[in-house]
């Protein structure tokens, strides 16, 4: 079984926009990100979706609104939107609504690695998070097992999902570290990994619900706009 997934990365916000971290934490769609929403929606509004999952935060909930209103208008059937804490961005801790940079020199710093780039180049993207939780005071950053437990997780409850059949399209709203991050474990050679995907970008995966997840997901596209 194969389930074809369009996943997006929600629409430009405050945060993104201020170059501060945003994870769990909500900040609204800048006039920009309602602009980005309206373009994935016109990028796939040829798309029949069997269902629709993103995480349960404002800048993910406005986006997949505003993809599925462009997607009905043109003709789909509308699937009922699932909103879940397991499709969220990274939780960056003490971290969350700190400038980029000062919070990734905290993290790398004492590693030798004073900026993001330096510290996926020389330590990995998974060291990322592992390094930000030492450094938070109160470690509420997620670990990068954390991090890949709960993600996990909300693919399984698409796995569950009983009413999905052998390729159906599903739409996923997402987060630009947690793209990253899938395309850095799935991904095959020759997609540049350098930056982050753009707001209101289209990543396509083939998603096998019957596998284990470490062997899930195939890439087909990344970061379309």
């Amino acid at each position: 079984m194969m389930l074809h997934l369009y996943l997006v990365r929600h629409g430009q916000t405050m945060f993104n926009r201020y170059n501060r971290l945003q994870g769990w934490s909500n900040s609204p769609l800048t006039e920009s990100g309602r602009a980005d929403a309206r373009h994935a929606g016109s990028l796939l509004s040829g798309i029949d979706f069997a269902a629709a999952y993103c995480s349960d935060t404002t800048r993910a909930i406005e986006t997949a609104r505003t993809i599925l209103d462009i997607n009905e208008s043109a003709g789909h059937r509308r699937p009922a939107l699932v909103d879940d804490m397991h499709f969220r961005e990274q939780c960056y801790g003490y971290y969350e609504g700190q400038d980029m940079d000062m919070a990734w020199l905290a993290a790398g710093g004492p590693h030798g690695a004073p900026t993001y780039a330096a510290l996926v180049e020389r330590y990995g993207i998974g060291a990322t998070r592992d390094f930000l939780k030492e450094a938070d005071p109160f470690h509420d950053a997620e670990s990068d097992g954390e991090y890949w437990e709960r993600i996990a997780g909300g693919y399984r409850l698409i796995a569950d999902n009983a009413d999905l059949k052998d390729g159906d399209n599903v739409l996923q709203i997402s987060h630009g570290n947690t793209l990253l991050s899938l395309m850095q474990r799935f991904a095959p050679d020759g997609y540049d990994l350098t930056v982050r995907p753009l707001n209101g970008s289209v990543t396509q995966f083939d998603f096998d619900p019957t596998a284990d997840f470490g062997e899930a997901m195939r890439v087909v596209s990344y970061n379309r706009h």
